[in-house]
């Protein structure tokens, strides 16, 4: 049985909007693959006509500096974002959360835009890029914009982006030269390894000496979409760094997360107890990190 009708490759980011806009039938990007093929496989996904190979897009798989940012590429696979050197220098957290999705052979082939696109509120370089406060670059067919990378979420598996007009071309992440500022994704899961996570977290934060300037944290599944705890932040944001002020961050985290119980990972109440030393431990990580 074909999965689809027709299967276009285009060489650049205006000829894959004009491909996904003018179809024939419905027609949806494709980058690694690693979800979508399994969804029209099983029978998850409505039936596709045309599909629009983005790996072929040279942009669309670079990972470079830009000016005061790192760009990466929505179709660039996890592995290489992984292994890039300037992710280690400026994206520590988003190394971590690719180094965990899936195997090997998975990342090999599966694209960070991908794993955003699926708008999953616990997508591991989901969590990581909304800490560092990125930005997502969309191409339509009125040009390209960009837009703060949170505002791509609207529900459980539902993005902002509209389908069969734009693509998700990228992200930007601040590349900062110089300053005590540091990142860690830190996630728990099931001892297979590469199953998904029962809750990940991941924290951004600038240093001042012996008090936190800035922070940044994100836990999921912490809501229906991706979710960044912003009254833990207010609470240790200009505090020094101490136990006091890790329980203060710690409470306002747990009064506004909203967990849920999953059948297949873990209840609500299970969530609440491990967040409690996942948040400790990634904080630390990053506080050490930072110096």
């Amino acid at each position: 049985m074909n999965l689809w009708q027709n299967y276009v490759r285009p060489a650049s980011i205006a000829e894959a909007v004009e491909a996904l806009k003018s179809g024939p039938g419905l027609a949806v990007p494709l980058a690694g693959g690693t979800d979508l093929l399994l969804d029209l496989e099983q029978g998850r996904h409505s039936p596709v006509q045309t599909v629009v190979d983005l790996s072929t897009v040279p942009e669309m798989r670079l990972l470079e500096r830009r000016e005061a940012y790192l760009f990466i590429g929505a179709a660039l696979p996890l592995n290489q974002v992984v292994r890039n050197p300037l992710t280690a220098a400026y994206a520590r957290a988003l190394v971590e959360a690719c180094d965990l999705v899936g195997g090997p052979q998975v990342r090999n082939v599966a694209t960070l835009g991908g794993n955003v696109a699926h708008a999953l509120p616990a997508a591991d370089g989901t969590i990581a890029l909304l800490a560092l406060e990125a930005e997502a670059e969309i191409a339509g067919p009125t040009g390209v914009r960009r837009q703060p990378f949170g505002s791509l979420f609207v529900g459980p598996g539902k993005s902002s982006l509209k389908h069969g007009e734009e693509v998700l071309v990228g992200f930007y992440v601040r590349a900062y030269e110089g300053m005590p500022v540091a990142s860690c994704f830190k996630r728990i899961m099931r001892p297979q390894g590469v199953a998904l996570p029962i809750i990940n977290l991941a924290v951004w934060l600038e240093r001042d000496g012996r008090s936190i300037k800035d922070i940044h944290v994100a836990v999921g599944p912490g809501s229906s979409t991706p979710f960044r705890a912003r009254a833990a932040e207010a609470a240790l944001c200009g505090t020094p760094f101490n136990s006091a002020a890790m329980e203060a961050g710690l409470t306002a985290l747990l009064d506004e997360v909203r967990f849920r119980s999953s059948a297949r990972r873990a209840s609500a109440d299970y969530r609440r107890f491990l967040v409690e030393s996942l948040f400790q431990d990634t904080l630390t990580t990053a506080w050490e990190r930072a110096k």
